[in-house]
């Protein structure tokens, strides 16, 4: 088995060095880069209109990553008040580790469906919101929460940025390292790399290695592109991975 981790750096390689310090070939190919969000300087004041009881959500660590630190250097520590909840439980350790508080996480799952299922989600009229996240992304659960007669926006922490490559010159390195499995944790990432892969490629190849991925629907996404070999993971973290590929 050769392994090829898409996910991003540090977490890419990470995985990469777990993977080889167990003797498997494991290979590097971080497909998005991570940058400052444009409402980052307005964190600290968006906190600050929301009201003792409402909620705060954390959509990944990436929005964790960039927005804790700019609080620490603005003086401001994250509102006792709040509801906080996370999508994904790594997601959620990682800011209770961070500011102390409680966050609620599924217990099951990584993704906005998981977490919305929650019950403490399933009466809060009236309430406003907040959700921390990147540019772009999946808008199911600003969506739900407006149904639910939440007053809902947005905090842009971090934009994600694709990282270009020559496709046939990848393609052909893939092919020369015998490159047989694919860890892909997004559905932005999965459709990135089979658009940058020529066709050839995607039918000689691609579409013929095993996909480890992190969620039903990613699964789905790849069984339309083409897949069949798939494997879906418990959860989105590097140690749930290293079960999956071991």
């Amino acid at each position: 088995m050769s392994i090829l981790v898409t996910r991003p750096s540090p977490a890419g390689e990470q995985l990469v060095n777990r993977l080889r310090a167990r003797g498997k070939s494991a290979w590097h190919l971080p497909l998005i880069d991570f940058t400052p969000g444009n409402d980052l300087p307005h964190l600290a004041q968006r906190l600050a209109d929301l009201s003792v009881g409402d909620l705060l959500f954390i959509v990944s660590q990436h929005a964790i990553n960039y927005a804790h630190p700019w609080l620490t250097q603005q003086g401001v520590s994250w509102p006792a008040g709040l509801h906080y909840f996370a999508v994904g439980r790594t997601t959620g350790l990682r800011l209770h580790g961070l500011c102390g508080l409680p966050v609620s996480y599924p217990d099951e799952g990584e993704t906005s469906e998981d977490l919305l299922r929650l019950p403490a989600l399933a009466h809060i009229e009236g309430k406003r919101a907040l959700i921390l996240r990147g540019n772009g992304g999946r808008e199911v659960l600003e969506q739900t929460l407006r149904q639910r007669g939440v007053h809902t926006s947005y905090c842009e922490c971090y934009r994600r940025s694709p990282i270009h490559y020559d496709g046939e010159e990848q393609g052909r390195r893939m092919r020369t390292l015998g490159i047989d499995t694919l860890v892909i944790t997004s559905g932005e990432m999965l459709q990135q790399f089979y658009t940058l892969m020529p066709e050839y490629y995607r039918h000689a190849w691609l579409t013929h290695c095993r996909l480890i991925v992190i969620s039903e629907r990613l699964a789905m996404l790849a069984r339309q592109l083409g897949w069949t070999d798939i494997v879906v993971a418990n959860a989105a973290d590097n140690d749930a991975l290293m079960r999956v590929l071991l």
